[in-house]
């Protein structure tokens, strides 16, 4: 036995030798011809009403499907939007010669299934059940109940959808991607509302099946075990004598993507994370000559794990679960778009990679081995396909609505695998946008708006219903005519806060303060005092017990970190940013050329309504600051801070003003880094007392 166990494990050393001897397993091997694809030419027969039967037989297993499709082509319902989708959903509700629940146990007792939809119906059953099951399936169209009491509850159904919808990111995004990019009063761009379903009637819906629900441009395809005679017999038995309006193609006309790239942003407080949509119409019927290029090119850039855009937003930075792209087909105006969902703090930066991988693609930063794992994924998932029947009758009826070829089908890979990398690239520069996208983001605004003025696109902002938000300032003590421009809508917001506080005279009497507070952190109790003297000498000094655990100290021209023994002088661009306040209270030099004010609309602090301002200091440095609409108050700040390369976002919230001397102050201060948050409650706070040059020592 150990001599044969000896010999087996010879033969396998051996046989590992010469596989490495002969094999390089530092380059991916080549990839082999197109495979070769057999598809028979399906039975096709045409109705005189309008009708198109295809045939696909298959008898391996004893089991036929039935599906109709009506091609309508978009369809606008205007002021009823959503009538057509409830219009299907009623056509499963009962036939006039049989009530819903006499169908449905009918059809459960054969083991079959019927589906019933605006767009057609299918069935599926054994073959001994098939021609029942189907002939009830033709009872349903062409016969349905429309009973009152079903229209009733599947419109409080819908609405109930609609109201669980609110607050989902995706969902919201969804509806605001279509409505911006095709508009909003478009059949590709509308969409329900609560209002369009309330206002249906029961004779809404009749109208849109005499509208719809027609043999006219319809397609009935059979698959499997049934001869085309037997399919057509059949056809015409059910459907033969159905009538109705004959239906035409509507002329769409194209929609221009945005002159330059955009951020369309919509404000959903309560999102954890935002829905980014990276997005520009297209032109890409299943003739287009770039259909299969551009099919490589979606697969490299976001078609799986391996692509791009994972790779990178995943993989390489971690800010989403997945990131994919999708291109979109047909006779109509197809959209592009590539996206991700992320952390609220990350949204820019994704913004970013999702942009610069478009670059790539465009500037032909592609691999051979991503070309040709793209095409794998192909060459797979093409051949496990044609194991599907009813793929092959998709097929057929894809060849005939799109005047394709016969061998369309057929030649399908060879095309995919002829692609180049220089056929991808330009794909890519002719289909992908990066100059005039749509960047849609769906998320919470006071943690990312911020941020996304540093990408340097236009930010516009819309609700829910891709309606634009046009925030003008409330009055606050200042003449209505003075809100006629960004700036002079910034100088009202300072000026307010200026007076809310104790005025420009008090505040120019300013020159020392020092506080003392307590803070608690990771669990541990800390007291501290926060000393400071105009225009900007402040130290910080963070005390547990007796024990000194972190000072920071500015003298106006340099300065220091001690923290647990250890101490750091300050950089350049620290010392910048803290020679960025030109006095104890900055606001009040904000209103200079050293400073650049933008007014960004309004938001929320916690629950109160404020005014946004974005505030560029000289150093660079860029804020967030909302002042509250009521009290002229400064509530919040928000900034970013680069911590090791990866980019964080700093909240600071003002809260519990109260006079120390004749002047307003914050006696609470809570900064928030990520999800960690530094709590400052003040005890006391003592002005023009208490601080003298040898604090900033």
């Amino acid at each position: 036995m150990k001599r044969i166990i000896f010999m087996l494990s010879g033969l396998l050393l051996t046989a590992t030798l010469f596989a490495q001897n002969t094999v390089d397993r530092s380059k991916a091997p080549k990839p082999g011809p197109a495979p070769t694809i057999t598809i028979k030419d399906p039975v096709i027969y045409n109705l005189p009403n309008g009708m198109t039967i295809i045939v696909v037989e298959n008898h391996k297993l004893p089991r036929v499907t039935a599906t109709l499709s009506i091609d309508k082509g978009p369809i606008l319902e205007g002021s009823k939007a959503g009538v057509n989708e409830i219009m299907g959903q009623m056509l499963g509700e009962g036939t006039t010669k049989t009530p819903k629940d006499k169908f449905d146990e009918t059809i459960d007792q054969m083991g079959a299934n019927v589906g019933l939809f605006s767009g057609g119906g299918s069935t599926s059953a054994l073959t001994r059940y098939f021609e029942k099951a189907f002939m009830m399936m033709a009872e349903a169209i062409q016969n349905p109940a429309f009973p009152e009491a079903s229209f009733e509850k599947i419109k409080s159904q819908k609405l109930t959808g609609l109201k669980s919808n609110e607050k989902s990111a995706s969902a919201i995004s969804a509806r605001v991607v279509n409505a911006l990019s095709y508009g909003k009063t478009s059949a590709m761009g509308e969409f329900e509302t609560e209002q369009s379903i309330k206002a249906l009637t029961l004779d809404d819906i009749k109208a849109a099946y005499k509208e719809g629900m027609t043999p006219s441009r319809s397609y009935l395809t059979f698959v499997g075990d049934i001869t085309p005679e037997a399919a057509k017999a059949l056809a015409i038995k059910a459907l033969g004598n159905w009538k109705g309006k004959k239906l035409n193609l509507p002329a769409i006309p194209n929609v221009s993507n945005p002159s330059t790239t955009e951020i369309n942003f919509v404000d959903l407080p309560t999102a954890v994370q935002g829905e980014i949509s990276v997005t520009n119409l297209i032109n890409n019927p299943m003739s287009n000559p770039d259909y299969h290029t551009l099919k490589v090119a979606n697969q490299i850039l976001g078609g799986g794990a391996e692509s791009k855009l994972f790779m990178n937003l995943r993989e390489k930075h971690g800010f989403t679960y997945g990131s994919y792209s999708k291109v979109g087909s047909g006779r109509f105006q197809a959209m592009f778009s590539g996206g991700a969902q992320v952390r609220s703090e990350k949204a820019d930066s994704a913004v970013a990679e999702i942009i610069s991988e478009i670059k790539n693609m465009q500037e032909g930063n592609i691999t051979e081995e991503e070309l040709n794992n793209a095409k794998a994924k192909y060459n797979g998932s093409f051949a496990l396909g044609m194991e599907d029947p009813e793929r092959t009758a998709s097929y057929a009826s894809d060849i005939l609505i799109n005047n394709l070829p016969k061998d369309y089908y057929r030649t399908f890979l060879q095309k995919i695998n002829a692609v180049t990398v220089a056929d991808v690239q330009r794909a890519s520069k002719k289909y992908f946008s990066k100059d005039n996208s749509r960047i849609v983001i769906v998320g919470n605004a006071s943690k990312i708006v911020p941020n996304l003025t540093r990408l340097g696109y236009p930010v516009k902002q819309f609700d829910k219903y891709a309606n634009p938000i046009v925030e003008k300032p409330k009055e606050v003590n200042i003449k209505e005519t003075a809100k006629t421009t960004e700036s002079v809508s910034a100088a009202i917001i300072i000026d307010s806060y200026l007076k809310a506080i104790g005025g420009k005279d008090e505040i120019k009497k300013l020159m020392s303060m020092k506080s003392t507070f307590t803070s608690k952190l990771m669990g541990q109790e800390f007291s501290g005092t926060d000393s400071r003297m105009a225009p900007n000498k402040r130290s910080l000094q963070l005390m547990m017990g007796s024990m000194a655990v972190m000072q920071q100290v500015f003298d106006g021209t340099v300065g220091y970190q001690a923290q647990m023994g250890q101490k750091k002088e300050m950089d350049e661009k620290e010392i910048k940013e803290n020679q960025d306040d030109k006095g104890l209270i900055p606001q009040l030099f904000y209103i200079s050329n050293e400073y650049q004010l933008s007014y960004l609309g309004t938001g929320k602090a916690g629950e109160e309504d404020c005014y946004k301002l974005k505030v560029t200091k000289p150093s660079g440095k860029v804020t967030v600051e909302y002042y509250g609409i009521k009290t002229g108050l400064l509530l919040k700040e928000e900034s970013t801070v680069d911590a090791e390369g990866n980019e964080m976002t700093i909240s600071v919230d003002y809260s519990d003003y109260r006079k120390a001397g004749n002047l307003m102050f914050p006696y609470s201060v809570i900064q928030t880094v990520g999800e960690q948050e530094f709590p400052m409650i003040m005890s006391e706070i003592k002005i023009n007392e208490g601080v003298t040059e040898s604090d900033f020592k």
